[in-house]
């Protein structure tokens, strides 16, 4: 993917994307197409539409979160999506990406290191065991939204808020927790894409 084609996305990320920013989004890419892939981390089928479904996918909610300094974490992060390149593209916020699979967590280290992403850390274990507080929590194929806003809720400092990739059949009146203040942000550009749902203390 050449710099020059991200200006496609411009509206949609809500911020130009760099020469320096959109180096290492393709090194991801190529860590995911090398690494990720083989281990079944993402889905073969993937492997032809991997920058726009994981990675452009994952980006979409950069215009969701809020200045620095803020505290992020990537609930269940698997092969690092959303949270590296969302990571990426803030280098000004603090990311925390959870993972219990020892590979994925191997992989999610080896990611972090080889980008030189000196604002993630990865923690591996339960996402129960993490002590927050966090400004912001990120879910993407981890849980349905009911557990993903319960873990969410018990790590979010009292303004936070949970972004939820949804799924296109999400339907936001029988699709919110209980407890859970919503509203959506939906992506036209991403034709395969559900919104992503906000979801806050009520």
């Amino acid at each position: 993917m050449k710099h020059e084609a991200w200006g496609r996305w411009r509206n949609l990320l809500g911020r130009e994307i760099d020469a320096a920013t959109a180096e290492r989004l393709v090194a991801y890419e190529r860590l995911l197409l090398e690494k990720a892939l083989p281990l079944g981390m993402i889905g073969r089928a993937d492997r032809q539409h991997l920058f726009e479904r994981h990675i452009v996918d994952s980006l979409r909610a950069m215009p969701l979160l809020g200045p620095a300094p803020m505290q992020v974490v990537d609930i269940g992060s698997g092969a690092g999506l959303p949270g590296i390149p969302l990571a990426v593209a803030r280098p000004d916020l603090s990311f925390c990406l959870t993972e219990l699979r020892r590979r994925r967590v191997a992989f999610l280290e080896l990611a972090v290191d080889s980008l030189q992403l000196r604002n993630v850390r990865v923690f591996a274990g339960k996402v129960e065991d993490l002590a927050g507080p966090f400004d912001v929590c990120l879910s993407r194929a981890f849980a349905e939204p009911d557990r993903a806003w319960a873990i969410a809720e018990s790590l979010l400092s009292p303004g936070g808020k949970l972004l939820f990739w949804a799924g296109r059949s999400f339907d936001v009146t029988s699709g919110t927790p209980g407890g859970a203040r919503i509203s959506v942000s939906t992506a036209p550009e991403l034709a395969e894409a559900g919104p992503v749902v906000i979801m806050a203390r009520q």
